[in-house]
């Protein structure tokens, strides 16, 4: 019986564009960071933070990935970072040729970090490439400890892992020890970071984990001068 492949085609002009996108960013020295997480995990609450901490070094833009609606957007506007939204339309996860047109828009000259937020997803977005630097997932504490168990792929390709929400660990009874085991069966590699992005614990952890992008980003700035 005659079989038709029709993801291998689609990823492979994402790819294209992908290493289109990655060459015009390190053209101009810029990291570009893709953040995963579940809805509610905290995506926008991490950035706002990171953006707090990082504001005074770095110049940095967002680009917001969301089935509908420009409601964060406006709220990194607000703290006045440029930012780009877009809208899927109902796709579970952000696209090559979406990134290519936000980046379009961007004075990439004037930036040093570009943080996107994909659509809110376990799944689909870690088949797309987009010609980010990195890959971080974001898990919060109330989804639970056995969410790599679950999630496999995410964790697998993450670069490191932020788990937020940690002072609500008690409540929801997180196992952080069997988190850490599971996550680092699946990736050696991957730095966890714990962190409170928002509440009234917010800022905990938030420095670690932004020293550790922020050491990222000079690396590739670094780089680019060479």
């Amino acid at each position: 019986m005659p079989h038709v492949e029709i993801n291998k085609p689609i990823l492979e002009h994402n790819d294209r564009l992908a290493a289109a996108n990655r060459a015009t960013l390190s053209e101009h020295g810029v990291f570009m960071l893709d953040l995963l997480a579940s809805p509610g995990a905290g995506k926008t609450s991490l950035i706002l933070a990171t953006i707090e901490q990082l504001r005074q070094h770095l110049n940095i833009a967002v680009i917001e990935g969301d089935i509908a609606s420009d409601v964060d957007a406006q709220r990194v506007k607000a703290c006045g970072v440029p930012a780009v939204q877009i809208n899927t339309g109902g796709a579970c996860h952000l696209e090559a040729a979406m990134i290519q047109r936000a980046l379009a828009v961007l004075e990439l000259e004037k930036l040093d970090l570009i943080i996107v937020e994909n659509v809110g997803n376990l799944v689909c977005p870690t088949d797309f490439y987009l010609g980010e630097d990195a890959k971080v997932m974001i898990l919060s504490v109330p989804e639970g400890h056995d969410k790599p168990l679950k999630y496999p792929g995410v964790f697998q390709v993450a670069e490191a892992v932020v788990l937020n929400k940690v002072d609500t660990m008690a409540v929801f009874n997180f196992d952080e020890r069997q988190f850490r085991l599971d996550v680092s069966r699946l990736n050696p590699q991957a730095t966890v970071f714990p962190v409170v992005a928002a509440g009234a614990a917010a800022g905990r952890g938030i420095k670690t984990w932004t020293q550790w992008l922020a050491a990222r980003v000079q690396a590739k700035r670094d780089g680019a001068q060479q």
